[in-house]
């Protein structure tokens, strides 16, 4: 028998076999799968938090390999990898020392006055009411919150009595989330440091194992693809910043309780694309209408004014390069992600609809070139 027909039975008999066992025991795999995803836990956090520290890294790098020369170039990368992370813990102690308690007392004065508000709102859907001739509105029963209010309380005081039981499971899980962070930050450490050294061993093991061109094709996926991510990240993380910071400053000149409060909500709102600015004006606008409708419609102007600011101004200066993905696209990515997976497929469908969009967009012209050619 001709040898490439017995491997190429032998082949089909093996994935055969593999496929039937697979079909069988499809729950104790995907069991077995999902333990080793856990296990990898604190490797695939810290490799988030390379890959979001990889650009802050690389820009202090720069600055001490032009100071220190190539004689201190591991230096300069220990001391790279040193300034991101000092960097890092200064923006979550800044969020926690100045942002956070300002959000708390915009909470604390919301909540404060929110029968004032909704007794607001009542006398004017009253008097729309009353201008259409309509029936009055009521728009909330005070017996039916007070109730539910009481329910909320006794509920959480229930949970109190009965914590006790699961203190130690709680204290284990705590416990289990520090070694897990601990752990990711140590992975992260070697990922920045040797970023170098991580890729070109990839690069050797991909080069050594998969013929030529299917390599070069994986690669220029790779790179493709950790392009697209780090440009919609950092786009993305400089949009939310950038316009959440300007929004409180505006806040401060229409409401200025709430300026921390809408701030962090138009920012928030900023990192989902396409659907997040509508959802965080909506959410905004809602909240001052209840103190004044005219205030509510002046932040609306305010915010629209300052969106097509730093949009066409502000964001192409700061990010430089967009994802290149034209936006009927992204609000087909968005719509399909959104659907299939939530609010997982909402923040990552616009980075892989726009490394599907390149993949096609390439082949498309290499197809029309040959046909050409020919």
């Amino acid at each position: 028998m001709d040898r490439k027909l017995l491997k190429s039975i032998l082949f089909i008999v093996t994935y055969t076999l593999l496929l039937g066992l697979v079909l069988i025991k499809f729950d104790e795999i995907t069991g077995l799968l999902g333990e080793m995803l856990a296990l990898l836990r604190p490797l695939f956090i810290g490799f988030g938090i390379a890959f979001v520290l990889n650009r802050p890294c690389q820009f202090f790098f720069r600055l001490y390999h032009k100071a220190l020369g190539k004689r201190g170039e591991t230096a300069g990368q220990g001391l790279a990898v040193l300034s991101s992370y000092i960097m890092l813990l200064l923006i979550i102690g800044a969020i926690f020392a100045f942002v956070l308690p300002k959000l708390g007392e915009s909470i604390q004065i919301f909540a404060s006055q929110l029968n004032g508000y909704i007794a607001n709102l009542q006398v004017w859907a009253n008097q729309i009411a009353e201008y259409f001739n309509l029936t009055d509105i009521n728009l909330i029963n005070f017996t039916s919150l007070q109730t539910y209010l009481k329910g909320a309380i006794d509920a959480v005081l229930t949970t109190m009595s009965t914590a006790a039981p699961h203190l130690i499971s709680f204290t284990g899980g705590i416990i289990s989330g520090i070694v897990t962070l601990v752990l990711a930050i140590v992975f992260s450490i070697y990922m920045l440091g040797g970023r170098e050294t991580l890729l070109g061993q990839c690069r050797r093991v991909l080069t050594a194992y998969v013929p030529p061109k299917p390599a070069a094709v994986v690669l220029d996926v790779v790179h493709l693809t950790a392009d697209t991510f780090t440009n919609f990240v950092s786009g993305q993380l400089t949009e939310a910043c950038i316009l959440g910071g300007l929004c409180a400053l505006g806040m401060l000149f229409i409401q200025p309780d709430y300026a921390a409060l809408i701030g962090v909500i138009i920012g928030v709102s900023a990192l989902v694309p396409v659907a997040g600015a509508y959802v965080g004006a909506i959410l905004s606008a809602f909240l001052l209408v209840m103190v004044s409708p005219v205030r509510a419609l002046i932040f609306l102007v305010f915010l629209v004014i300052l969106q097509q600011i730093e949009g066409n101004v502000i964001y192409p200066r700061v990010v430089g390069t967009s994802i290149g993905l034209p936006g009927i696209w992204v609000l087909t990515a968005v719509t399909v992600g959104g659907g299939l997976f939530g609010l997982v497929g909402v923040l990552f469908s616009v980075p892989v609809a726009s490394i599907l969009y390149t993949l096609i967009k390439r082949d498309v012209r290499k197809r029309l070139r040959t046909a050409g050619e020919a």
